[in-house]
């Protein structure tokens, strides 16, 4: 028996993570340009200049930090190298982020819409909620609408840089030294600093992006992909929030709250609609602010489209410390569409908790707050996990330009929490409940007496013929030793006779591989047609996994792959069989992928059975592989 070990398809080239990084990055200009006016008003500028050259200088770190760790994780990954309790508080940081970029993102969405601030609260509840059910089904299609909003965010804001090119004099007049101390110069700084937010999404993708060329699996590389996905990015964000954050002093008398959520819409009426109102003649342009929507429906698309990345992106960390071993195993339990409906549920309801206590009015502000101290901390620990880390091969530019950064980002989480104690709170709730969790996961262990119920009242189900899924997923994830050792110590005779049963009746026709979905009369069939034909048999397993993290799996923790494989083997005695257990997001791409390694001439797959709901939201599986199957491989549905 031949056993393979799949991996997620590196299929993200340097565009597309260009554009995925920016549905984080890119939509932090829609809020710190207000946010930076209500803190500082006329002197806002510096600080927004300030951070813009900090994010500059974090964005040229992560190109190092994707170089070093091009197997994905982000901040976990790099601190598992020190210890795994720096790991989760990284990982934990990274979750609180992930938990406010979802509530803020929703939040400022419909501010941009035009709603009023506990109005924009209800509806962002409502999102959510929406958006987190949808994911239940395990979408596919949110990121190509990311990288629509993407680009067309990208053009809006080319069109208002042009526009406030004019008022730029006039910007500069207007500008004000900072009042105040140093000290409160640097707590003022502090407060802006959410233009870093969305950096760290890219260390994530480093798993899934194309390697460099003459890289391999074995050693890969991405920097040079790493490197045209972020610089563009980078670019963009410093110099139009830099353009904004001055060409906005140019708008006399502003309140300091009025914009603080819709900054930009209210620039492009100013300096897009009124000159054009002017311009033509037409009154329109004024009172109904063409350009000014525009802008609104762009950005609030981008934050929307955000709001999808922050839920997948917290269950994939989530995911991935389930799988680490880190977490409940019970929090990894997948539905039938790859996804972890546990921590799905936790993605849905802890963003709506955060954003629900937020009082209407200072919604944005509390928010804004809680979102920094999870974004810095992620990134403080990402980087010098990094500088500490002896074992990378840094050059000495590198880790000293890294060991500064550290050194500045780590002073700001440090004061974002001794002066604001709400975001401090927040941060530790996260950190506590997480490793609550984990000591529960680690320190809990089912009396005997629990573990052998389980297995008894699943052993009277099967010998009565009745058939109850929960109890026979507590017994395979709760219990799976147990499980298994039960399975094997079964007669042999007892064994096949029950496997015989739920495999079905023969049915004779010629196959060489088979994309098992479970132990079901499919099995069989490709069994006997190998039989018939004199034919190897290639029996497929793909555990499908929808996160956006490379998660390792194999084939020993899976117990329905092992129960496949352990069926094929007692009915296949004289055919020719190996197995193959693949991990992927693209359930289609990888059967296309083994089908044609290994060379087959028949492919059988079973019936799909998902509602058409399900098919619109996924994709139909048989229509995707009938669409791309060469023509040598013929294509065999059975059910």
């Amino acid at each position: 028996m031949d056993t393979g070990i799949g991996t997620r398809p590196r299929n993200v080239d340097w565009k597309r993570a260009a554009a995925l990084l920016y549905g984080d990055w890119g939509t932090s200009k829609a809020y710190v340009t207000g946010i930076a006016f209500a803190i500082a008003m006329y002197s806002s500028f510096w600080f927004v200049l300030a951070v813009s050259v900090l994010t500059a200088v974090v964005g040229l770190n992560y190109i190092w930090v994707c170089k070093y760790f091009p197997e994905g994780g982000g901040v976990y990954s790099a601190a598992r190298s020190h210890s795994r309790h720096l790991a989760l508080i990284g990982g934990f940081l990274l979750v609180a982020n992930y938990l406010v970029t979802a509530a803020l993102s929703c939040y400022e969405a419909f501010v941009y819409f035009g709603f009023t601030s506990e109005d924009a609260k209800r509806w962002a509840i409502l999102t959510i909620f929406v958006i987190g059910v949808i994911n239940f089904f395990g979408p596919r299609h949110s990121g190509s609408i990311a990288i629509w909003f993407a680009g067309a965010t990208v053009a809006v804001m080319a069109i208002l840089a042009l526009a406030c090119l004019p008022h730029l004099p006039s910007a500069v007049a207007n500008l004000e030294r900072p009042h105040r101390s140093p000290l409160e110069w640097w707590v003022a700084f502090t407060g802006v600093i959410l233009a870093l937010s969305g950096v760290e999404s890219i260390a994530n993708m480093t798993g899934v992006m194309q390697l460099d060329a003459g890289a391999t699996s074995a050693k890969p590389r991405v920097l040079v992909t790493a490197r045209k996905a972020i610089l563009p990015v980078l670019i963009e964000v410093v110099v139009f929030t830099s353009l904004f954050g001055l060409a906005m002093n140019a708008i006399p008398d502003m309140d300091r709250h009025t914009h603080e959520g819709d900054m930009l819409r209210f620039m492009g009426a100013t300096f897009v609609d009124v000159p054009l109102g002017k311009w033509t003649g037409l009154s329109w342009f004024v009172t109904q602010t063409p350009f000014a929507d525009l802008v609104s429906f762009v950005i609030g698309g981008l934050l929307l489209s955000a709001t999808n990345t922050a839920i997948v992106a917290l269950v994939s960390i989530l995911y991935l410390m389930c799988k680490d071993d880190e977490m409940p195993q019970q929090f990894g339990m997948l539905n039938r569409y790859g996804v972890p409906w546990i921590l799905m549920l936790i993605a849905i309801l802890a963003p709506i908790l955060v954003l629900d206590i937020q009082k209407g009015e200072h919604a944005l502000a509390g928010l804004a707050a809680l979102y920094a101290i999870g974004v810095v901390g992620a990134i403080a620990v990402n980087l010098g996990s990094c500088v500490f880390n002896r074992h990378l091969d840094m050059t000495p530019w590198e880790r000293t330009v890294m060991g500064v950064t550290f050194l500045v980002v780590a002073c700001i989480e440090l004061t974002i929490a001794a002066t604001k104690p709400a975001a401090a709170l927040f941060a530790g709730i996260v950190l506590t409940l997480g490793f609550a969790a984990r000591a529960i996961h680690k320190g809990i262990q089912l009396p005997v007496w629990v573990k052998h119920s389980v297995l008894w009242a699943s052993n009277w189900t099967h010998a009565h013929d009745v058939h109850i899924p929960l109890l026979s997923r507590l017994k395979r994830v709760l219990l799976p030793e147990l499980a298994a050792k039960h399975m094997m110590t079964r007669p042999p005779a007892e064994l096949e006779a029950k496997l015989a049963a739920q495999l079905g009746p023969p049915r004779p026709v010629g196959a060489i591989m088979v994309a098992a979905r479970g132990v079901t009369p499919t099995l069989r069939y490709a069994v006997e047609q190998a039989r018939a034909h004199h034919a190897e048999l290639y029996v497929l397993f793909v555990r499908e996994v929808f996160t956006t993290i490379p998660v390792p799996m194999c084939e020993e923790t899976d117990e329905e792959a092992k129960a496949v494989f352990i069926a094929a083997q007692s009915i296949a005695h004289d055919v020719n069989l190996h197995t193959i257990y693949a991990v992927s997001d693209d359930l289609a791409w990888t059967i296309l992928d083994h089908a044609a390694m290994a060379g087959v001439d028949l492919l059988i797959l079973g019936h799909s059975q998902r509602m058409a709901f399900t098919r619109l939201l996924r994709g139909d599986l048989i229509q995707k592989l009938a669409a791309q199957l060469p023509e040598e491989i013929r294509l065999v549905i059975v059910g």
